[in-house]
């Protein structure tokens, strides 16, 4: 919920305060372009386009102003979420993290290092492309809570270690996904994401 426009279509009316969290397993991870198996237990999978930072250093307590300091390398993801349940948890008033947190629903793409992009993490502009056509974008400039914040704010309740990811939030446009699509992301021109939906 870290874009404005997102939270609208998802009848979020109010801007929060401070960011909100939720982690996913490692058991979550898909990646080097293996397809994504829809799970059996939702009727409604969607795609959550993101941006994603690695932590290359060991940090706890981080300054905002040096939180630059901690992440070097970034790329496109999808934080898969059943929908479905999600609403249902909502509705019932309870955690709704096992929406998004089953096996393979944080795709991840190649990382390229930070100065790759132009070095500005807060003025990148990304996208998701499925079966070609441009489903979603956004640009990291329309974020609630810049890159710089969540990492600080994270670092106040736990220690960031090497290699930890950060999903920073999704645009608007998120939908549904398939059988048999093919979804691509990318940073400007730059192709980082490359999968199947089986």
């Amino acid at each position: 919920m870290n874009y404005a426009e997102h939270n609208k279509e998802l009848v979020h009316s109010l801007i929060n305060k401070e960011p909100i969290i939720f982690m996913k397993p490692d058991t979550a991870m898909l990646k080097d372009g293996k397809p994504f198996f829809l799970p059996d237990f939702s009727k409604q999978v969607e795609y959550e386009t993101e941006i994603v930072v690695r932590i290359c250093r060991l940090g706890k307590t981080i300054a905002p102003q040096f939180a630059h300091r901690y992440y070097d390398s970034v790329t496109v993801g999808i934080d898969f979420t059943a929908r479905d349940l999600q609403k249902r948890f909502r509705e019932q008033g309870y955690p709704w993290e096992l929406s998004k947190v089953f096996d393979n629903a944080a795709t991840i793409g190649r990382f390229v290092p930070l100065a790759e992009t132009g070095n500005d993490i807060q003025n990148l502009h990304f996208h998701l492309n499925i079966d070609g056509k441009k489903v979603q974008q956004g640009h990291t400039a329309d974020m609630i809570f810049k890159v710089d914040d969540i990492v600080s704010y994270v670092s106040q309740f736990m220690t960031l270690k090497m290699g930890d990811l950060i999903f920073t939030g999704t645009p608007s446009g998120v939908g549904p996904v398939s059988i048999g699509q093919h979804l691509q992301g990318y940073i400007g021109e730059d192709k980082l994401l490359d999968f199947y939906i089986r």
